[in-house]
């Protein structure tokens, strides 16, 4: 059941916001480009800071690139802090140069977590890097073998139960591949 908010009101206190974009390049990578951006909405000291961000300006407004080839392996990363709350927060995207070789898919945030100690990695950086995963998989979409051919050892479409839309007991699944799908 839905709560209902018509005798509620609401005071905004902060936003974020993300942006996600894909990119083909000139020289035959392509990118996936993340920005954050934090502010309140009155003006706050960051919890042991020595200084006091004024409303509506940016706490953070830092970045993550990924540039990565036809097969998903990262080539370059690239990182970026316009405004950070700590003076010692530059230098904590420097560690997500680990992440070159890897390869976008299967494992990806469970690698991250492996190769990025949280101690020497900006958190907001970090964070992105799973839904920017999603976003190279999207910019890559119409340029790769479609993921609708890939089977499983048994011969089973990868795509069945990867999401509502291809869940086994769903009408995508029975238009694609009748023969896998599980009436309800």
């Amino acid at each position: 059941m839905a709560i209902q908010h018509d005798d509620i009101t609401r005071e905004e206190i902060h936003h974020r916001q993300i942006d996600m974009r894909g990119y083909r390049r000139s020289d035959g990578l392509f990118e996936a480009s993340a920005i954050l951006i934090d502010s309140k909405s009155h003006d706050f000291t960051p919890p042991g800071g020595a200084r006091t961000v004024r409303r509506n300006t940016p706490i953070h407004d830092m970045g993550v690139t990924l540039a990565f080839d036809a097969d998903m392996i990262v080539r370059d990363v690239l990182t970026f802090m316009r405004a950070h709350p700590y003076d010692q927060c530059p230098g904590g995207g420097d560690s997500l140069r680990a992440l070159i070789g890897l390869r976008i898919g299967a494992g990806w945030n469970g690698e991250v977590r492996k190769r990025l100690p949280s101690c020497d990695t900006y958190t907001h950086l970090k964070e992105l890097l799973g839904p920017l995963a999603s976003a190279a998989f999207q910019t890559m979409v119409a340029l790769r073998p479609s993921a609708l051919n890939e089977r499983d050892k048994d011969g089973k479409p990868v795509k069945i139960d990867s999401c509502h839309a291809y869940g086994a007991t769903r009408g995508l699944v029975k238009r694609l591949w009748p023969d896998h799908h599980t009436p309800t």
